[in-house]
């Protein structure tokens, strides 16, 4: 037999930096369940890495430029910066509500960023990337996003969107002169884009050949000056893509580049996996370590459209249910890069089977019952038998198990994890019940109780980045302060004798 301070830590990986950034919301209209839900991925991998012992840098942000959100701007009646601003600080709310915890905010308007991009431009212009030119072509407002003749479907935009025809003097990147450059990126780096359907796209499209890009416009004003050439604006997402890079302006942030992860929707995927680097190694900038594209979701099997009024308002959500279950569903639902569909009963099941049911239940049954029968003291734990040592091993083995999903972004598979931890210490009391061990083998009963609960530190820690609210409540009753991943190890376990605080439950069912 093993005491139970015989079980050995498992090892946590060494100090490092990670930089994760959602794309730069465009901000023709407000927040809706996408946004909330791309944030949200990236929220759980900043929490994630900064308890793993990451000093972390998570970037989001406002995309205020271009002839979309000119007309927005004067189908609204506003002007352009004061339309921007409206609808920025709307965003900025939705963080707030989200529990976001993003370090840094940017705004393509703010002075920072344009002087940055301008600084871009006369670079890429130095090194001989840039030429001027007429463009003559098919242009998607809704998009931003020039197409070929052959990329339009039955006269419209690949992706639905409408098209005009825009001839007008630009100024052109030589994008055709990366094509090769690209794919020996994706060669060298086979996990630069993921999921592996998506670099398979990517593939496809940089190798049926790469025409030249227009990256300035003259038919608006909304937009970063082209340096030096009156009249012309930039491209929206040449100015757009380099907000990646413009907050990194001060030093101390500076250290965090390249990018570890770029987590971006599907439909913008060309433009972070193709355009993107293409710009990086034309200014002589190292490319970001990978490029992640998630899928959309439906409401109630529909797709999600204004037209249609079914657009999922989060704020709404968070109202009815909260922002942890919210968090959750989004987080565990859905394979992260496939689409998911949204539905009032998929929530509901989700939440009572997974947090209600296993994890709440379990808590309460297991805190209740010591402040019932052992005065509300921390059990002591004698030696444990093989099955006791078993659910600990698992328990200190779950923090590695996420890790090991999270390395490709695995997000539902990480969190599957705590909770078949859930299961599993259920099923533990299925064959220990400590109700009846108290009037058997008193020893048994408190050992039973202490894995419990120790078990129950460990799936707390675990739920600090995907559930931070109720995560912290449920450590709280187990008079355990919020800790960092080395915590969840068998040298930083509960303290026998130590006295708990009166329980209340911390995943209600929803009815």
């Amino acid at each position: 037999m093993l005491s139970c301070v015989q079980l050995m830590p498992v090892l946590r990986d060494k100090m490092s930096k990670y930089y994760v950034a959602t794309p730069i919301y465009y901000v023709n209209d407000s927040p809706h369940i996408g946004h909330a839900y791309t944030t949200t991925a990236a929220d759980f991998i900043a929490r994630f890495m900064r308890l793993d012992g990451k000093k972390v840098l998570f970037l989001t942000g406002t995309d205020e430029h271009g002839l979309k959100i000119q007309k927005a701007a004067q189908k609204a009646e506003m002007e352009p910066q004061a339309f921007t601003d409206l609808v920025s600080q709307r965003f900025r709310d939705l963080n707030r509500v989200m529990n976001f915890t993003e370090d840094d905010f940017i705004r393509t308007s703010a002075k920072r960023h344009k002087d940055y991009v301008s600084t871009i431009w006369q670079r890429l212009v130095d090194n001989g990337h840039i030429y001027l030119d007429k463009y003559a072509g098919w242009y998607a407002v809704r998009d931003e996003a020039f197409y070929a003749e052959d990329e339009l479907v039955d006269g419209k935009a690949p992706t639905g969107a409408e098209v005009e025809w825009v001839e007008e003097p630009s100024y052109f990147f030589r994008l055709s002169n990366f094509q090769d450059k690209l794919l020996q990126l994706y060669e060298d780096q086979p996990d630069f884009i993921l999921p592996k359907s998506r670099r398979n796209e990517v593939l496809s499209f940089v190798k049926a050949g790469l025409q030249d890009l227009s990256v300035s416009r003259t038919s608006f004003s909304w937009g970063i000056p082209v340096p030096g050439a009156s009249g012309h604006v930039m491209y929206v997402w040449l100015d757009a893509l380099f907000f990646y890079l413009s907050s990194l302006e001060d030093k101390e942030k500076s250290e965090f580049w390249p990018c570890d992860l770029h987590i971006v929707g599907k439909d913008i995927l060309r433009f972070h996996a193709v355009y993107w680097p293409a710009f990086l190694m034309a200014a002589g900038i190292e490319v970001p370590h990978r490029v992640f594209a998630h899928g959309w979701w439906t409401n109630n099997g529909e797709k999600i459209s204004k037209s249609l009024g079914n657009v999922i308002n989060p704020l709404e959500l968070v109202k009815e249910f909260g922002v942890d279950y919210i968090r959750y569903f989004m987080l565990r639902e859905v394979p992260f890069g496939n689409d998911g569909n949204y539905s009032r009963t998929a929530l509901v099941n989700r939440i009572n089977a997974e947090l209600a049911n296993n994890i709440g239940n379990l808590m309460q049954r297991v805190t209740s019952f010591v402040h019932a029968h052992n005065n509300g003291i921390i059990p002591q734990c004698s030696t444990i038998q093989p099955e006791d040592r078993v659910l600990l091993e698992q328990a200190y083995s779950l923090i590695d198990k996420m890790r090991q999903e999270m390395e490709t972004q695995g997000l539902n598979l990480a969190i599957g994890h705590v909770v078949e931890l859930g299961n599993a210490a259920n099923e533990y009391v299925s064959r220990n019940p400590f109700w009846e061990l108290r009037k058997t083998d008193n020893a048994r009963m408190q050992t039973v109780l202490y894995v419990l609960l120790e078990t129950m530190r460990i799936i707390g820690i675990a739920l600090q980045p995907i559930v931070p609210d109720s995560a912290t409540k449920l450590l709280a009753q187990l008079e355990v302060k919020q800790s960092s991943f080395a915590d969840a190890s068998a040298d930083k376990k509960l303290i026998s004798g130590q006295q708990l605080v009166p329980p209340t439950p911390v995943f209600m069912r929803i009815q």
